[in-house]
């Protein structure tokens, strides 16, 4: 039985622990069993109270320092055979560089340093999708983030040219570097508010002197759809299941009031999948930045996660695609409802590592949708809090009818959750303190948006009547959590849009 693990603190990490060691493959007899590297105090007895095979490893810290002591050590005692890196900032760091030093480079799967830029700096991501004749947004430009006067004429260019203008930390922002500008009255409160969030981490690069490099898009419009691809090291790939993501805070378009969060939840598929735009994101975005990254020598096997664009004709067929962004990892949460689908990821991680990919496609379960909804932190406490993504009550107590929850076929993935039932229970840590999991198999009577509205229903109904609940301090009845209630809401309106 190989052991895979998964190296992080996330919701994504335990549940691809999970999926690795339970789901069963119709194809393949190879075993598999879920390890995780760090994650959270409250997953061991998490994982424990709902009998999940897995396993967990600790490191000292959260330091990509410790992770490297604890990879290397797990790799030498043979008690891991591969490893995924899941937050971003450990692969800028170098982890992979260190563990192919050790000797193991053959067991991890993430870019090294030198090919880190791709998701660390938007500005050089661009620049090498244009080497390689990749589609990204009609107009870009370079600027300093201290020359407000230039940042204003190129926005109010791409507002009258393009219809806004998109703001871009270019460096690792958790998925919130992002502010779009949709017309002149928002220009200079956007631009003060994204100086602010970013002027400590511009200045710990650069000082106070010098260039800031800020990245300005032309905004892009069109259906938004990311992917997940695998990558051998000889540049063969497999592209996972689609998923939509459910970026901003709250239900709408993305502004001022509606931030760009970590991610409020996904659902996989992608409601306008289609066997044509997996393979237009294959000829147009994977096969062209694999050969790139062939010729700067910083290809190796590795996960690539393109966050595009796609225009569609009346029957709901791509017609392009241009992408917005790629990250090197899997994406969160948008990774969960698309490992959830998937028969053989165990097969898949090996493939990617063994040098096959090629012979080893993706067992999807094709008949079921997979959806993805994450409790995150709402208004108040002693302070008057606003809730996530602002600032968060943290330590209060977290209740879960994990009967209920199991009697329904609901997955709890803790994620910002502290804690044991032997410590006094389970405590908020504030931010995402949970995700709600599913599976559905949609009926032969019904549409994949009926289906997808009972489903949602579903879930939703688990938040109403509190089977998970955060207890606030100052009301033992009431419940902390909120979430989004739109999330699955797309497959319907999908089918209103193309109704053939």
């Amino acid at each position: 039985m190989k052991k895979i693990a998964f190296a992080g603190t996330d919701g994504r990490t335990l549940l691809s622990a999970m999926v690795i060691g339970t789901a069963t493959s119709d194809i393949y007899d190879d075993a598999f069993k879920g390890v995780v590297i760090r994650g959270t105090p409250s997953m061991p007895k998490f994982s424990e109270i709902m009998n999940w095979p897995v396993e967990f490893i600790a490191t000292n810290s959260n330091s990509v320092e410790d992770y490297t002591t604890a990879i290397i050590a797990a790799l030498t005692e043979k008690k891991i055979d591969y490893v995924i890196p899941m937050p971003e900032a450990l692969l800028f760091e170098g982890l992979v560089d260190a563990v192919e030093h050790a000797g193991f480079g053959d067991h991890i799967i993430g870019l090294r340093k030198s090919g880190a830029f791709i998701e660390g700096d938007k500005i050089e991501c661009k620049k090498l999708c244009r080497e390689a004749g990749i589609p990204v947004a009609t107009s870009w430009n370079e600027v300093d983030a201290k020359d407000y006067q230039n940042i204003l004429q190129t926005c109010l260019k791409y507002i009258h040219a393009y219809g806004g203008a998109v703001l871009k930390y270019p460096y690792s922002a958790g998925g919130k570097g992002a502010r779009i500008i949709l017309n002149s009255w928002e220009i200079r409160e956007v631009y003060d508010k994204l100086i602010k969030d970013y002027k400590a981490g511009y200045k710990k690069m650069f000082g106070g002197q010098g260039k800031w490099p800020l990245l300005i898009e032309s905004l892009m419009s069109g259906v938004e759809i990311s992917f997940t691809i695998l990558v051998d090291n000889k540049g063969n790939f497999q592209i996972l299941p689609t998923a939509m993501d459910y970026p901003e805070r709250f239900e709408g378009p993305a502004g001022k009031n509606n931030p760009i969060t970590g991610g409020m939840g996904a659902v996989s598929p992608h409601p306008l999948e289609t066997p044509e735009l997996t393979k237009m994101a294959g000829d147009v975005i994977a096969g062209p930045l694999i050969e790139a990254m062939r010729k700067k020598e910083i290809l190796r096997p590795c996960i690539l996660y393109p966050g595009c664009f796609v225009s569609l004709d009346d029957a709901g067929l791509p017609t392009a695609i241009r992408v917005s962004e790629i990250n090197i990892r899997p994406g969160e949460p948008e990774a969960q409802p698309v490992i959830r689908r998937l028969r053989n990821l165990g097969n898949l991680i090996q493939a990617t590592l063994e040098g096959n990919l090629d012979r080893v496609e993706p067992e999807v379960r094709t008949d079921q949708l997979a959806m993805c909804s994450a409790l995150v932190t709402g208004r108040g406490g002693p302070d008057g809090q606003k809730g996530y993504p602002w600032s968060c009550t943290r330590g209060e107590p977290v209740e879960i009818d994990f009967k209920y929850m199991k009697r329904k076929g609901i997955q709890v993935i803790p994620s910002a959750m502290m804690g044991s039932p032997q410590d006094g229970g389970f405590k908020s840590d504030g931010t995402r303190v949970a995700f709600l999991n599913a599976n559905l198999t949609v009926k032969s009577d019904e549409s994949r948006g009926e289906a997808a509205e009972r489903f949602r229903k579903k879930l939703l109904a688990a938040f109403d009547n509190g089977k998970i609940r955060v207890i606030p301090r100052e009301d033992p009845n009431g419940n902390r959590l909120d979430l989004r209630r739109d999330i699955g809401f797309h497959y319907l309106e999908a089918e209103k849009i193309f109704p053939d």
